[in-house]
């Protein structure tokens, strides 16, 4: 039985792990890292198989499409074991396995190099075709942005997965409302979302990205021949009230004051 108040606990770490990796390297993206904690928490600590490695090749497989966001799963790789510890005082550094996005040349721990948004579901879509033609037992996992679903690419991808009924494919869209600069409903309108992803022929779920009974009920329902796709309704920056629902925390650095707040809101120290 699954404990929630376990991963809970493990998203609020993640979270503080997170900010401190991007306070000692001067930059990075906390509101879209903090929007996806519960999300990889769920895939990374529970429903994923991780197999023995990153050279099993029954194992799932996860594309952070959203690669900005790349500094909560760095965290967790470190936490996991996929990568030494030490790395975690080297993100956005030169030659570091933690670029500013995900390069899977520096870090093999990484299924695909992403940054290019609208880009990670194509190849995930590769992903799940390939594993289905060798009859291999992954489950591929790509997480996008709802500002990168402004990519025609993205349509495409998800056209041809239905074309092919691929039913180990899940597309999890952080559905926050921000992006860049703006919302996305001011920028170029999504909604309604839920009915343009069930004219495509997959199997989609609205949920509270947040909530863990929500994510996981999701994650287990039989997707029936069709990729899943999963509307995760979540908070840029949550877990922090003043970068909560905030297109400044994008990517902006907080002051030494408005860390220390952080810190204290989340539960941890700035050390």
């Amino acid at each position: 039985m699954r404990d929630f108040i376990v991963l809970e606990n493990k998203a609020r770490e993640l979270r503080i792990d997170t900010l401190k990796m991007i306070l000692e390297a001067g930059s990075g993206h906390i509101g879209g890292s903090f929007s996806i904690a519960e999300i990889l928490t769920a895939l990374y600590y529970d429903k994923m198989n991780l197999g023995t490695g990153v050279d099993d090749e029954e194992r799932d497989r996860l594309i952070l499409s959203k690669g900005h966001a790349n500094p909560i799963l760095y965290s967790i790789l470190i936490d996991k074991g996929f990568v030494d510890e030490k790395e975690k005082h080297t993100l956005r550094r030169l030659h570091s396995p933690f670029q500013g996005h995900p390069d899977s040349r520096k870090c093999p721990a990484l299924d695909c190099s992403t940054g290019s948004l609208g880009q990670g579901l194509s190849v995930g879509v590769g992903m799940a075709l390939g594993l289905k033609k060798e009859n291999r037992k992954g489950h591929v996992y790509v997480i996008v942005g709802d500002g990168e679903l402004q990519e025609g690419i993205c349509w495409e991808a998800l056209m041809f997965a239905a074309s092919k009924k691929l039913d180990n494919l899940t597309v999890i869209i952080d559905r926050n409302g921000l992006q860049l600069s703006a919302r996305t409903e001011e920028t170029n309108a999504l909604e309604n979302l839920e009915a343009k992803m069930k004219s495509f022929n997959l199997s989609v779920y609205t949920i509270d990205g947040h909530s863990f009974p929500e994510i996981f009920d999701a994650l287990d329902k039989n997707a029936e021949g069709k990729p899943k796709c999963i509307i995760a309704h979540t908070i840029k920056g949550k877990g922090v009230s003043f970068m909560e629902d905030s297109v400044k925390w994008h990517g902006a650095m907080p002051t030494k004051e408005e860390a220390d707040k952080a810190f204290v809101e989340l539960g941890g120290e700035n050390v």
